[in-house]
């Protein structure tokens, strides 16, 4: 009898200790999620460095485009327009904003080649790429459509068609606004003049 209740016993503390294993095991699944969505905002920029771009510590106001370089003409405008509203703000303002051009091209832009890209427009806007299993979810977050579009006999390959919007984020990514493409930086200069009078850098 006393043999019995000792295996009774033995079985007991293996299924227990199972069924802890498994439930630890389930909860490990559980944060991952948490973890993926963290590594998703870490990107890459000049040197390869990798950014995290919602790092709540730099309170300032995100101001992103999403593009790619080989762009023939709707990113070379937006960043030309975004480049002329960071030319028409005061100092103050720009110490409240943190401009960001991300490609969707990371195949063909390496993240030194997105931020000389950037650069080019104006010496504030960071240029970031990271592989497309991270850019792509960042994207569809705000909303960005984007495709590759086939183009034969082209040297290029292929381009890109996408829409064009600035997004205007707090530190933890949440959108604020969005200003769609523009062919003057004024709608650009509205929004910055009105969120960094509001002070939305305080919020995270």
């Amino acid at each position: 009898m006393s043999r019995n209740w000792s295996l009774f016993l033995v079985v007991a503390f293996v299924l227990g200790f199972g069924t802890k294993t498994y439930l630890d095991g389930q909860k490990e699944v559980e944060k991952k999620p948490q973890q993926v969505a963290t590594e998703q905002s870490v990107l890459f920029g000049e040197g390869d460095k990798p950014v995290d771009i919602f790092d709540t510590s730099d309170d300032r106001i995100r101001i992103v485009y999403f593009g790619f370089t080989r762009c023939p003409d709707v990113c070379p405008t937006s960043l030309a327009m975004l480049a002329g509203a960071l030319n028409q703000i005061d100092d103050a303002q720009k110490a409240q904003l943190r401009p960001m051009f991300i490609s969707l091209d990371p195949e063909r832009d390496e993240a030194d080649a997105s931020a000389k890209y950037a650069h080019y427009f104006h010496p504030m806007i960071e240029g970031l790429s990271a592989p497309l299993d991270v850019t792509t979810p960042l994207a569809h977050k705000y909303g960005v459509i984007f495709r590759k579009t086939e183009l034969e006999g082209s040297e290029l390959k292929y381009t890109l068609d996408h829409s064009s919007y600035f997004y205007f984020l707090k530190p933890n990514g949440t959108l604020i606004t969005k200003v769609p493409h523009t062919l003057t930086p004024a709608p650009i200069v509205e929004a910055i003049t009105k969120l960094t009078a509001e002070g939305k850098t305080n919020e995270s």
